[in-house]
């Protein structure tokens, strides 16, 4: 209810304004706190009564809650008038708990008071929730930039002048727009303007919205141009009751709200059909979205748009990050190298040497004694040495300087190392397993005598294994379960075979790991027999199958081809190998280094991982390498270019 005397008038909160957060108060949110008086307070500070500036009583309306508010005769209470009297302080905001959600629309809520408060940098509504001791629901302090206070007045008798006629016709500009149609009237000519409010078109409040911090600063500075020239062109009216008297003269013109303005802009003028036609090309397939039906209209209507929105792609919010901070790091497969890193033995030096001594031989073996004959010495044993030096492996890349004081929203000094920690273990595990497959005369290349590659390792440490596709073809077919068997089954049988015969020579330690490529894994996984039933049902049985303990997929071996002494080429499948059984050796200070430089010369930023290393299999026959030799197309096989189709 308005009371008969009070200082100035504002709204407290605006409906359907949409907060950052995603908030929207919806109509009647504050119904029950409609004639209430409520504290009038500074910046929402409650910690002193000092801060307390008056009262303010709320009036719930159809366009939000409006506040008739009065100031105090304490110091603080005077000196706030005399702010708001001169126009320094023009924005009100609200404390409210019990707040109701339905989704991201507040529908109730309690005011517990009302602020004067800076205008904020934010023109929509800001929603800070704070717990509330003692409640089940959240607190908020509710900022509304965009409406500013209607009206202030000084009393000089202690009268209130025209204050009723002002709030009538803030009243009937609430009640115009939640009609169906109203007739606006301007004050500067006597055209009159019918609108549709009914909701299917955009405001100009709602265009207002969607612009960015910039767009809304360069706004409300061509505005506050605009209202300047007004305020030095137009004379002062002299009519009785029409304007707000001030006891120390000065501009007798009254501000309000940007979006409270009822007036009829200048130049051209969509017609609400126009409006209705833009949107519906909107939402239809063909068109899609708001941008391109302007954008259409527009070609096909150049009288109608000719002085409209040139540039309309600076009317739409910004693009945002889904995933805010870093950008996202698209990688190959990085799973089997943290196990191949992990696994791995490692040394406190880099010259290693393994020594093992042979008896395998059959020769070696202890002998029987016949009285009076003389004992026969064994076959000397075959002793095994091998010595591995190491080498420098590095990471190199760098930052413009530029870059990184502009890159604000992420650490990008710190990006930039995690990328090349990743390649740098990429590039080392590679090397460990297939060797980093540069040429021998390669200035940057990892050499063998170096990092010893699992895959091309000599057959005293590494078995090289061909799986014989045509052979497990013929031995099923006879079988009593006759043929027809499909490829895959096939395949899978074939591989399985060449490794479990292969285990019969393996010598590692424990209970190897299998690593492979990802089509190998999923032409297995895929196998069925003739009754349509997968052979193997996950990757835990097929690992129970190959008598592995894990299985790791490698995308970096697809493709892969060796070529042995005698010219024949061999396709990779798979390794077989328990990585306690290869050594990685460094010594401290030859571990992973990070280093930085400054190029004052080019404003750059130089970093460099780099480790100084040396790996090799430690154990004879202590790996599996399961190939496919390369012939011409005619074998059906997953591997060659007639593979089935997983």
């Amino acid at each position: 209810m308005k009371p008969k005397k009070y200082d100035f008038g504002g709204w407290a909160t605006r409906n359907n304004l949409r907060c950052s957060d995603g908030r929207t108060i919806v109509r009647d949110a504050f119904k029950d706190c409609d004639g209430l008086t409520r504290p009038l307070v500074w910046n929402h500070q409650h910690n002193s009564p000092d801060n307390v500036l008056g009262h303010a009583v709320l009036e719930n309306r159809a366009d939000g809650v409006y506040a008739y508010c009065s100031f105090n005769d304490t110091e603080n209470g005077q000196k706030a008038k005399k702010i708001v009297e001169h126009g320094d302080v023009v924005a009100l905001s609200i404390f409210a708990n019990q707040l109701k959600q339905d989704g991201s629309r507040v529908i109730h809520g309690a005011i517990k008071e009302v602020s004067l408060v800076l205008a904020g940098a934010n023109p929509g509504a800001l929603i800070n929730s704070v717990m509330a001791h003692g409640e089940e629901t959240d607190a908020a302090e509710i900022y509304n930039g965009l409406d500013y206070i209607d009206f202030n007045l000084e009393h000089s008798d202690g009268s209130v002048s025209d204050i009723g006629k002002l709030e009538d016709e803030e009243e009937e500009s609430s009640e115009d727009v939640v009609a169906e149609s109203a007739e606006i009237q301007h004050a500067d000519d006597d055209k009159t303007e019918k609108t549709d409010a009914s909701g299917k078109g955009k405001t100009v409040e709602d265009v207002f919205n969607t612009l960015n911090e910039e767009q809304k600063t360069a706004v409300y500075s061509v505005v506050g141009a605009i209202i300047a020239d007004i305020d030095n062109d137009d004379e002062p009216e002299e009519e009785n009751d029409e304007k707000v008297k001030h006891s120390e003269g000065g501009n007798d013109s009254m501000k309000k709200n940007l979006f409270d303005q009822e007036s009829k802009a200048e130049g051209t003028v969509l017609a609400h059909s126009d409006q209705e036609l833009i949107l519906e090309a909107a939402k239809s397939k063909s068109v899609g979205n708001l941008r391109d039906a302007i954008q259409m209209f527009a070609e096909q209507n150049t009288d109608t748009l000719q002085h409209g929105i040139d540039a309309i792609d600076s009317l739409f919010p910004d693009y945002r990050d889904v995933k805010p901070g870093a950008p996202e790091l698209v990688t190959r497969d990085q799973g089997w190298i943290t196990a191949v890193m992990n696994k791995a033995h490692k040394t406190p030096f880099s010259r290693i040497r393994t020594r093992q001594v042979d008896l395998r031989n059959k020769d070696i073996r202890g002998s029987g004694y016949k009285k009076g004959e003389k004992k026969q010495n064994a076959v000397n044993m075959n002793a095994l040495t091998r010595t591995t030096d190491p080498q420098t492996i590095y990471v190199k890349d760098y930052l413009d300087r530029d870059d990184i004081a502009d890159i604000v929203d992420f650490d990008a000094v710190e990006y930039q190392y995690g990328a090349m920690r990743l390649l740098l273990n990429e590039e080392v595990a590679t090397a460990i397993m297939i060797s980093d497959g540069r040429e021998a005369d390669d200035k940057q290349k990892i050499h063998q005598q170096h990092v010893r590659s699992i895959w091309h390792d000599d057959e005293l440490y590494c078995l090289h294994v061909d799986v014989d596709v045509e052979k497990a073809r013929n031995e099923l077919q006879g079988t009593d379960t006759g043929a027809n068997f499909g490829d895959n089954f096939v395949y899978s049988e074939a591989v399985i075979t060449a490794a479990l015969h292969a285990r019969e020579n393996f010598k590692g330690s424990g209970t190897p790991d299998f690593f492979c490529t990802p089509h190998l894994l999923n032409v297995m996984l895929l196998a069925r027999d003739r009754n349509g039933h997968r052979l193997y049902e996950s990757r835990s049985d097929l690992a129970a199958a190959l008598n592995v303990g894990e299985i790791y997929t490698a995308e970096q071996f697809e493709g892969q081809i060796r070529t042995d002494e005698e010219g024949n080429k061999h396709k990779l499948l798979g390794l077989f190998v328990n990585m306690m059984d290869y050594t990685i050796g460094a010594t401290k200070g030859g571990e992973i280094t990070r280093f930085n430089q400054f190029d004052i010369d080019f404003n750059q930023e130089k970093y460099l991982l780099e480790a100084r290393m040396s790996g090799a299999l430690s154990r004879i026959h202590s790996a599996i390498a399961l190939e496919e030799a390369v012939k011409q197309a005619s074998a059906r096989t997953p591997g060659n270019t007639n593979a089935p189709a997983a």
